[in-house]
Order: structure tokens, then sequence, then C-alpha cells
């Protein structure tokens, strides 16, 4: 496992580094901390981690500034912190726990299996884009349709926008909620924006979106799309 610990305060950060290596011990293939926002970022644009600790105040720096940036990582993030109402803003990033200061060796165990129950389940209500210098969160909620452009995907958004993202269309089906589907190997669709389906007597599937868009969608992946638009309906 390959972990970052972002925190600030020495001690805190050494404490939770002995409690990783009583717990995981062999299983630790790499363990990194970093103290501020900076040092994080340049770490994570050149290195793959598994989990990431995260401490939400970084002397002056906010670490959400870090969550927005990578509330499309393919790593698992839990929040350390002693302030209570910022961890919950975090679980919105799809973070997968909060441990409360002072941390303790039970507190990590509990988040620990918790990581290794979760095989994904964690789900983003936003996705970081970057425009410029600036950084956009774009609402899951506001996503129509994702298409794949080479390594990076187009985010088409209900009112229109279109967003690149510098991830696979494989990383972001991964992170985002149930609802978005993957109808062809280049498309992922959400759910909740499908009209209809229109099947040819050639063999050639279609998904209209309530916008009047028109997708291409793969002979294979028509039966588990029936399945999952019934049980929606039925949730309606």
């Amino acid at each position: 496992m390959r972990i970052l610990i972002v925190e600030d305060e020495v001690v805190a950060a050494r404490g939770l580094e002995r409690i990783l290596r009583e717990l995981l011990g062999s299983k630790i293939s790499s363990l990194r901390m970093e103290k501020s926002l900076l040092g994080s970022q340049c770490f994570l644009q050149e290195n793959q981690i598994d989990l990431l600790f995260l401490d939400l105040n970084l002397d002056g720096d906010i670490g959400f500034d870090l969550l927005r940036e990578t509330s499309a990582a393919s790593f698992i993030t839990i929040i350390t912190s002693g302030n209570i109402q910022e961890a919950i803003r975090a679980f919105e990033f799809g973070v997968l726990d909060f441990v409360p200061k002072p941390i303790s060796k039970e507190r990590i165990e509990k988040a620990l299996k918790k990581y290794y129950s979760n095989s994904g389940q964690n789900k983003t209500k936003y996705i970081g884009v970057k425009e410029e210098q600036n950084l956009k969160l774009v609402a899951s909620k506001n996503i129509l349709y994702i298409e794949a452009d080479d390594k990076r995907v187009k985010i088409f958004q209900k009112n229109g926008e279109v967003h690149l993202h510098n991830k696979s269309l494989e990383f972001v089906s991964k992170i985002l909620p149930s609802n978005f589907i993957r109808i062809h190997r280049s498309f992922l669709v959400n759910l909740k924006c499908i009209k209809q389906i229109f099947v040819s007597q050639g063999g050639f599937y279609q998904v209209e979106l309530v916008t009047g868009t028109k997708l291409k969608m793969g002979r294979n992946f028509y039966k588990e799309l029936k399945t999952k638009l019934n049980q929606f309906v039925s949730r309606s």
C-alpha cells in the first residue's frame, strides 16, 4: 500500500505514521509525509498513491484545495481533523472516513477496515476541472454525459457547458454515483437524463437524452442499461 500523510504538525504526523506501521507492517510499500499544501500537490503530480490521510488545516492553507484538485483521483482519502464541521463538508468530495483528533490507534484501525471493505464504493459529488489558472467544481448532478477523449474526458453539463478533465473514462466511472452508466466504450451517461432507447432492425442502438442529444450505444451494454433504467423507474 502506498500512503501519503499530509499533516503540518510533526508530532501528529509521526504518531499517525507509527500507528499505521504497527497496524499494516509489511503491507506498506511506501509512506510519505508532507507538511504543506504545495508539497503534497507536487508529490501527487509525480507519484501514485493508494491512501491519503489529509489534515484540513495546514499552517494557514486549507486542505479543501487539495480535495478539490484530487476529487477524481483513483486513491482513497481519509480526513484527520479537530474540526467536525469541516470534516462533514469533506464527505461531499467522496472521502472515505473522518478520524477526529487526537488520533487513536483504535480509530485508525476502524478506518483501515473501512478502506479494505470499501472496494471503491465512496462516490464524489464533484469533479474538479482546471480552466487556465483556476479550478472549477462540476457537480455530478449537473452532468449530462461524459465522453472519452484519448486519455482524457469531455464533461458535458446540462446547461451546455463542456469541460476537459485529465482523467480517463475508466477512472471517472469508478468515482461517480451509481446513476452514471457506461453505454459505450466512449460514453458514460447520467441515467436520470435518458429519455429513450432506439433499437433498429439492423442492430443499431442509440440513447436519446432529455436534451435531444443522441449517443451511440454498444450492443453489449443494452441489457445492463435496460435493467438499471427499470430499477430507476421503480424507485421513482
